[in-house]
């Protein structure tokens, strides 16, 4: 192989991990979120986690977040819980950080 041919390879194994890495950065804040808005509705235990898997696979159904963002705004609302759009939002913003840091420690 030349070295262009193993820069070439180089630069896609890199792309590859760099898009794995964002699926599980998004796939874990999808998680928490769930999670923390499973808490605000007052679902505890095996509940919480099967209605956190319910929000990691409804932000499957269209590019971007709004998929998420109706998910959750709209269980919520169903449960009486009262939660503005930026707050649900910015708590979205705040756990994909916490997300991050997540992965990052292993």
């Amino acid at each position: 192989m030349s070295g262009f041919d193993d820069r070439e390879k180089a630069a896609e194994n890199k792309k590859a991990r760099e898009e794995e890495l964002k699926f599980k950065k998004v796939a874990r804040r999808n998680k928490l979120l769930g999670l923390w808005a499973a808490e605000l509705m007052g679902i505890t235990g095996a509940a919480a986690d099967a209605y956190a898997k319910e929000v990691i696979a409804a932000d499957l159904e269209s590019a971007g977040d709004d998929d998420l963002y109706r998910k959750v705004a709209g269980d919520l609302e169903k449960k009486g819980v009262a939660m503005s759009e930026h707050r649900i939002r910015r708590r979205m913003e705040e756990l994909l950080v916490e997300a991050e840091r997540q992965l990052a420690k292993g």
